[in-house]
Order: C-alpha cells, then structure tokens, then sequence
C-alpha cells in the first residue's frame, strides 16, 4: 500500500532555489510550484455551457477522431499574448502556441483591430473581383522572399499549400516522382499524404504512395550516422564521432543514402520534386546535418526537379537568425509554402513561387473560393507589421537561445532528456529511456512528465515517431521569465519523475 508521505526538496537551477513537496504517491503533483510570471489581467469570467457539457458534445457531436492532450482534457475559453485561461480562470503559459500556429501572440491588440476593421468593411467576394486587401498583403509578403520568389498563391492552410505544390511541381517538370523525408510531415490531406512518412498519420487507402519515395531521414540524434559536430544549433548531441569541429561526415553518409533513390527508384533524370521542412516539426524538431540540404537540392535540380521549401512552421522568423528556415541551409526554393504562422491562427496559407513555375496553372481553371479573402489579408498583414514592429524574429533568436541553453543545463542534469535541439524558438527536448542506446521514453513516464508540466502551468506539445519528444514553439513574444517558469516547471517534474520511477524500464 503507498503511503502519502511527503518530503520537502529543493533544487537550484540558474542560482535560484526552488522548494518543493514530493510525495511517494503517483499522479500526486508538486504542492509548490513556481509562481507564475505577473500579468496585469484578471483572469476572465467563464460563461459558457459547463465542463461536462462541452465533453459530452465533444463525444456527440464531433468525429472521434477528434482527440484531447491530457488525461483530463482543458477547457480553454480567453487567450491574451502567451496566456492561455480555463473555464475555472486558471492560467497557462502556453509553449505551444496552437500548434506552432499563434505566432505574435493570442489575440493580439493590432491583429484583432486589423480583423475588427475588415470585418465591418468586406467579408467575402471570392477573386473573381479585385478587392485591395489581397493585392497590398501579396506585395507585402512576396518583399519578404529573396530571388524571383514573387508570385503567391494564397490557400487556407498548410495541407492545400503542399498539395498545390506537388501539382504544379509535376506540371511544371512533367516528371511525377517526389521525394520527402522519412520522419516527415506536409500535411493529411489525400494528396499529401504520400509526402508524410509517419506510419500514424496514414490511412491504408491506395494511391496515397503513388510516386512519391521516402529518403533516409538525416537525423543526427536517432539516426545511423550523427555527433557532436553535426547540427546548426546552439546545442549539439552529446553522441561521440570523428569528425573535427566545422565538418560533418554524416551529411556525406546520409546524401550516398538519398543518391540511392536515384539510382534505383526513379526514372533515370526525371523528377518532380524534393519537399523538405526546414526543421522536421511533427516529427520532434528534428534538424539535418549541416550541409545535406544544399547537396540534395543540386541532386534534385540535376535530375529535372524543383526544390520544395515547406515553412509552414519554421517560417516568418521562427528560427531566430532568418525570416525563413530555409535560408539557414543556404539555398533558395523554387517553391515555398507556408501556413500556421502566417495568419497567427487565423485560416490563411500561401504557395510562393517564381513566375514562370507559377504560370502552369493557366493550363487550366483552379480557383481556390476563400484563398486571399479579405479578412485573411488584412490578418496576414497585420502579422508581418507586427513581426517587424515587435521585432519577434530577434526575439526568437535571443529567447529560445536562452531557453536551448538552459535546457542543455537540464539534459547535463537529468537521465531522460536525450537530446536538446533546435534554433530560436523551434526546439525539441527528446526523452529517453536511456541515453546510452537512445531508446525513447515509454507514454506512460513521458505522460506522468507532460501532466505535472500542464498542472504546474506550462503546456507543451508532443511530437516524433514515438510520441516521446516535448515540442516547444511557443508565440514569439515569450520573455526570459517565461523561459525561466517554463525550465523551473520542466526541472520540477523531471526531478518527481525521477524520484517515483528511480529505473526505467
């Protein structure tokens, strides 16, 4: 039988002490946590149906597919720039930011008198009238791409955007194949489907495959190949190598493994396209060795292709020292698609590409009914002013620097975090089981982890193959206190965990 018997710890992390009572007792959560950085808002009155209601509606009336994060689900009804409120007016730091989706910050003052505006001007006329909001917002985004990136195709959501992309990369090389990364995420539609490589996401419909080939993924952590020296990121994997500082054999390793495709599988210089997201984000941040990406994007031009940049959630200075992630490979896209930030929650995508890619689709009528509908220009422009204004990707450089170093400090401490990585505020903390062979964390450990962060306050996401890796994407605004919560919080639940499940199995 267990007895509740609570001891008082304490721990010091960046000089401050933390106290704490433990218990012996599972799901039993800290009774001291962290005190909340401050914010001037009082916590909004809930007036909504009630807790069991909206559970019972959820199961009624939405598809079961429809799945909740945590044993017991949120019920989130007022968000204000990091904050997330329950219907009981507690408060969350949220470190997910919607699925890498609220950028500038939830509700933000200038994007909701922007939307405010529209919507008492012009809500909907589809494009087969000019209205002004499409066309200012295009010239606006098209400035932020380099090269001959300069014609846009808006759409609602990253999903259309990568199946836009792969027609009009076919159309335009008149190859079929495509290939993308095993581990990697474009999108569920039936179309992109084929592009996702993660055995979870797919349904067993056929077709879904049909010309697309998955490569090994250049992961330098759970790969084959992979050190110390390997990744563009403040914190590199603790796995030894022989590769001295500034070069990295494994990139050569994993591009002989990608030639092999070409060499076996595909017609002989013909291909459509290579999708790649910056950073793999479904698939736990993962980042590719340093230079692989620049290699591969010749292979693929050499052999007829297109280079398909998908920054969807790496974009619009996510990754801190660019705009764009794929300006940290050095190389320039012949597409780009983007969704997610771009309209900080609000439905809005965008396929970017050069003129005469673009042209292809005057070989036949495509209309898109909501693509670039006023209210989502007038949001998207909004975002960018505020990017800029706020200076967000300097913010990200320098807060999720702070936060990548500050979870290096964690790893160096605790045995379940494996591997620390990213850039800006795009990051991934991979738990494991242990860090010898890399196993990774069974759900139960990294649940137990997850619940005690959201009870203490900090949401994070989860994502890789196996579920066992905290995705951190927060809104861009986040402060350095918000940093410090958020590890304080982290350090907390690592240290209970430890001290309930002493070995894992």
């Amino acid at each position: 039988m267990l007895v509740n018997m609570r001891t008082l710890l304490a721990t010091t992390f960046r000089g401050k002490t933390i106290s704490r009572a433990l218990t012996t007792q599972p799901n039993t959560y800290p009774v001291e946590s962290p005190e909340l950085p401050k914010l001037h808002l009082a916590p909004p009155v809930y007036k909504g149906q009630t807790y069991d209601q909206i559970s019972n509606l959820r199961k009624q009336c939405l598809t079961p597919n429809v799945t909740s994060y945590y044993k017991k689900p949120l019920l989130i009804h007022k968000g204000n720039m990091q904050w997330l409120f329950d219907h009981e007016g507690k408060r969350y730091l949220d470190m997910f930011g919607g699925i890498v989706t609220v950028s500038v910050g939830h509700c933000h003052p200038k994007v909701n008198a922007a939307l405010e505006e529209q919507l008492r001007t012009l809500w909907h006329t589809t494009n087969i009238y000019m209205h002004p909001k499409i066309h200012e917002y295009a010239e606006k985004l098209v400035a932020k791409l380099p090269g001959d990136l300069k014609n846009v195709y808006f759409v609602n959501s990253g999903s259309e955007a990568n199946d836009l992309a792969m027609m009009m990369a076919r159309l335009y090389t008149g190859n079929n194949d495509i290939i993308s990364f095993r581990n990697a995420y474009h999108g569920a539609s039936p179309y992109t489907m084929g592009l996702t490589a993660h055995s979870t996401w797919r349904y067993p419909l056929s077709g879904v495959n049909s010309g697309i080939h998955h490569a090994m993924n250049p992961d330098p952590y759970t790969g084959i190949w992979g050190g110390k020296h390997c990744r563009d990121s403040p914190v590199q994997t603790t796995r030894s190598c022989d590769c001295s500082d500034g070069e990295c054999n494994a990139s050569a390793m994993y591009y002989d493994q990608l030639e092999q495709i070409f060499k076996y599988s595909l017609p002989r210089g013909k291909v459509a396209a290579m999708f790649a997201e910056s950073i793999q984000g479904v698939g736990g941040s993962v980042q590719y060795p340093k230079g692989y990406i620049q290699r591969a994007v010749e292979l693929v031009r050499t052999n007829g292709g297109l280079f398909v940049a998908d920054e969807v959630q790496s974009g619009f200075g996510r990754t801190g020292e660019h705009f764009w992630g794929f300006e940290g490979h050095d190389v320039l896209p012949d597409i780009v698609t983007m969704a997610k930030g771009i309209g900080n929650g609000f439905p809005l995508g965008a396929v970017v590409t050069s003129r005469k890619v673009a042209e292809v689709l005057s070989q036949a009528l495509h209309f898109n009914t909501f693509g670039g509908n006023p209210l989502a220009s007038a949001v998207g422009m909004a975002v960018l002013d505020v990017i800029d204004e706020e200076e967000l990707q300097k913010n990200s450089l320098e807060v999720g620097t702070y936060m990548l170093k500050g979870l290096e400090q964690l790893r160096d401490k605790h045995d379940v975090i494996g591997d620390v990585r990213g850039k800006g505020l795009m990051i991934g903390v991979e738990l494991v089981a242990d860090k010898e062979s890399r196993k990774h964390l069974s759900a139960p450990h990294f649940v137990d982890i997850w619940e005690m962060c959201k009870d203490m306050g900090v949401l994070f996401g989860r994502g890789g193959l196996n579920a066992n890796v905290l995705r951190i994407k927060p809104p861009m605004c986040i402060t350095k206190a918000d940093v410090d919560f958020s590890l304080q919080v982290f350090d907390i639940a690592l240290t209970k965990h430890s001290d309930m499940v002493p070995k894992l199995v």
